[in-house]
């Protein structure tokens, strides 16, 4: 993406996120209000940078994000549990997918991130709602399973999920989110693309 693209999906963010439309969750017929952002991957860091000043830009006008950077959450939880030096340690004696397995495992999405992240937002003192770090947890959380499983805990606010990847819609497909622009993470119909919402 070029500096101007990235200027231009900014400034269309920050149009529709600070707009009472889309604070109020009109239109959504019925629809859970969760948007995604898909961005490729290797603009991670610029979007990262995007992403502070459009918080910025939001807190000036008395929006308040609260983002859940679901990497940070993963450690934060292991750590709570005690389970952290554990996972460092066994770490290089398990195959790839062993080591996957051992993780989905301790951090199964309905059991352990839901609860969470319902405890990190709570307090409902905040307008919107970020989800970041998905590709970072790649390939033992899937994000269309913390989808499915925010259905209920996040409902009285919009959500914005940061996705390195494709959000790809069609109607004879349904949707599906395409992490990397190469993995198929899986189906999932019921979030709507933050680029085609208007301001």
């Amino acid at each position: 993406m070029t500096p101007s693209e990235l200027s231009r999906q900014e400034e269309h963010l920050f149009a529709v996120l600070s707009g009472s439309r889309f604070l109020r969750m009109e239109g959504l017929s019925n629809e859970v209000p969760f948007f995604i952002y898909p961005y490729d991957a290797e603009d991670a860091l610029a979007v990262a940078d995007s992403k502070k000043r459009i918080k910025r830009r939001l807190a000036n006008k008395g929006i308040v994000v609260r983002e859940v950077n679901l990497y940070d959450l993963t450690v934060e939880i292991l750590k709570d549990r005690g389970d952290w030096n554990e996972v460092l340690e066994v770490e290089p004696q398990l195959d790839k997918s062993e080591f996957t397995e051992m993780l989905q495992s301790m951090l199964n999405p309905q059991q352990h991130l839901a609860p969470a992240i319902r405890e990190k937002i709570a307090d409902g003192a905040f307008d919107i709602f970020f989800l970041t770090g998905i590709g970072e947890v790649f390939p033992y959380i899937r994000s269309h399973n913390v989808l499915n499983n925010l259905q209920s805990v996040v409902s009285g606010k919009p959500m914005l999920m940061f996705f390195p990847g494709r959000y790809e819609q069609s109607n004879t497909l349904g949707s599906s989110l395409v992490l990397f622009g190469q993995l198929m993470d899986d189906q999932y119909y019921r979030a709507k693309n933050i680029l085609e919402q208007e301001a």
